[in-house]
């Protein structure tokens, strides 16, 4: 997820023989058809929280917005570790994508509306936000703080020729 990608690491050990190692473009061609992504964070207590979300690439990584009262958002202001995953439901196809992580809160007003933007295309009228003091507004849900997630690792699991695939940032 940045311009200067590490090379692919293919893990033999759950892989097939001669399977060969996922692209970034296909990772990012996944990331970008994916409706649904789940985001994993840590609560206070040490206890893991997974909530299904939406999210948008944009410059590159990936960003969600949560209410400031949710538990992921409560979850981040605790510990920014996290996890967004996306991919398919079937066993024989597809391509599973990890990006393991901290989460950045976004709050310059050039940035979100980039994002709003990038919200409205991919997921329609329904999903359009204004940007206001650092934040999404949205007249149906409320404001909305974002936040990017920074790499560290980036895992891809493809089906049907079964190969993992490793990104270190």
């Amino acid at each position: 997820m940045t311009a200067q990608l590490p090379a692919a690491e293919l893990d033999r050990r759950y892989s097939e023989e001669n399977a060969p190692p996922s692209t970034w473009t296909q990772v990012t061609a996944t990331l970008d058809a994916a409706e649904v992504f789940w985001l994993s964070t840590v609560r206070v207590d040490g206890r893991p929280h997974v909530t299904p979300l939406i999210a948008v690439r944009v410059d590159d990584r990936m960003h969600f917005c949560t209410g400031p009262d949710e538990q992921k958002a409560r979850n981040l202001a605790g510990t920014d570790a996290c996890v967004l995953t996306t991919g398919s439901n079937v066993l024989g196809s597809g391509l599973d994508v990890v990006i393991e992580g901290r989460a950045v809160r976004i709050s310059d007003p050039e940035s979100l509306t980039g994002i709003a933007d990038a919200y409205r295309a991919k997921y329609g009228s329904d999903w359009s936000f204004d940007v206001t003091d650092g934040q999404f507004v949205n007249t149906a849900g409320g404001p909305a703080t974002v936040f990017r997630v920074e790499p560290s690792t980036v895992f891809a699991f493809a089906k049907g020729v079964y190969a993992q695939t490793r990104w270190r940032f």
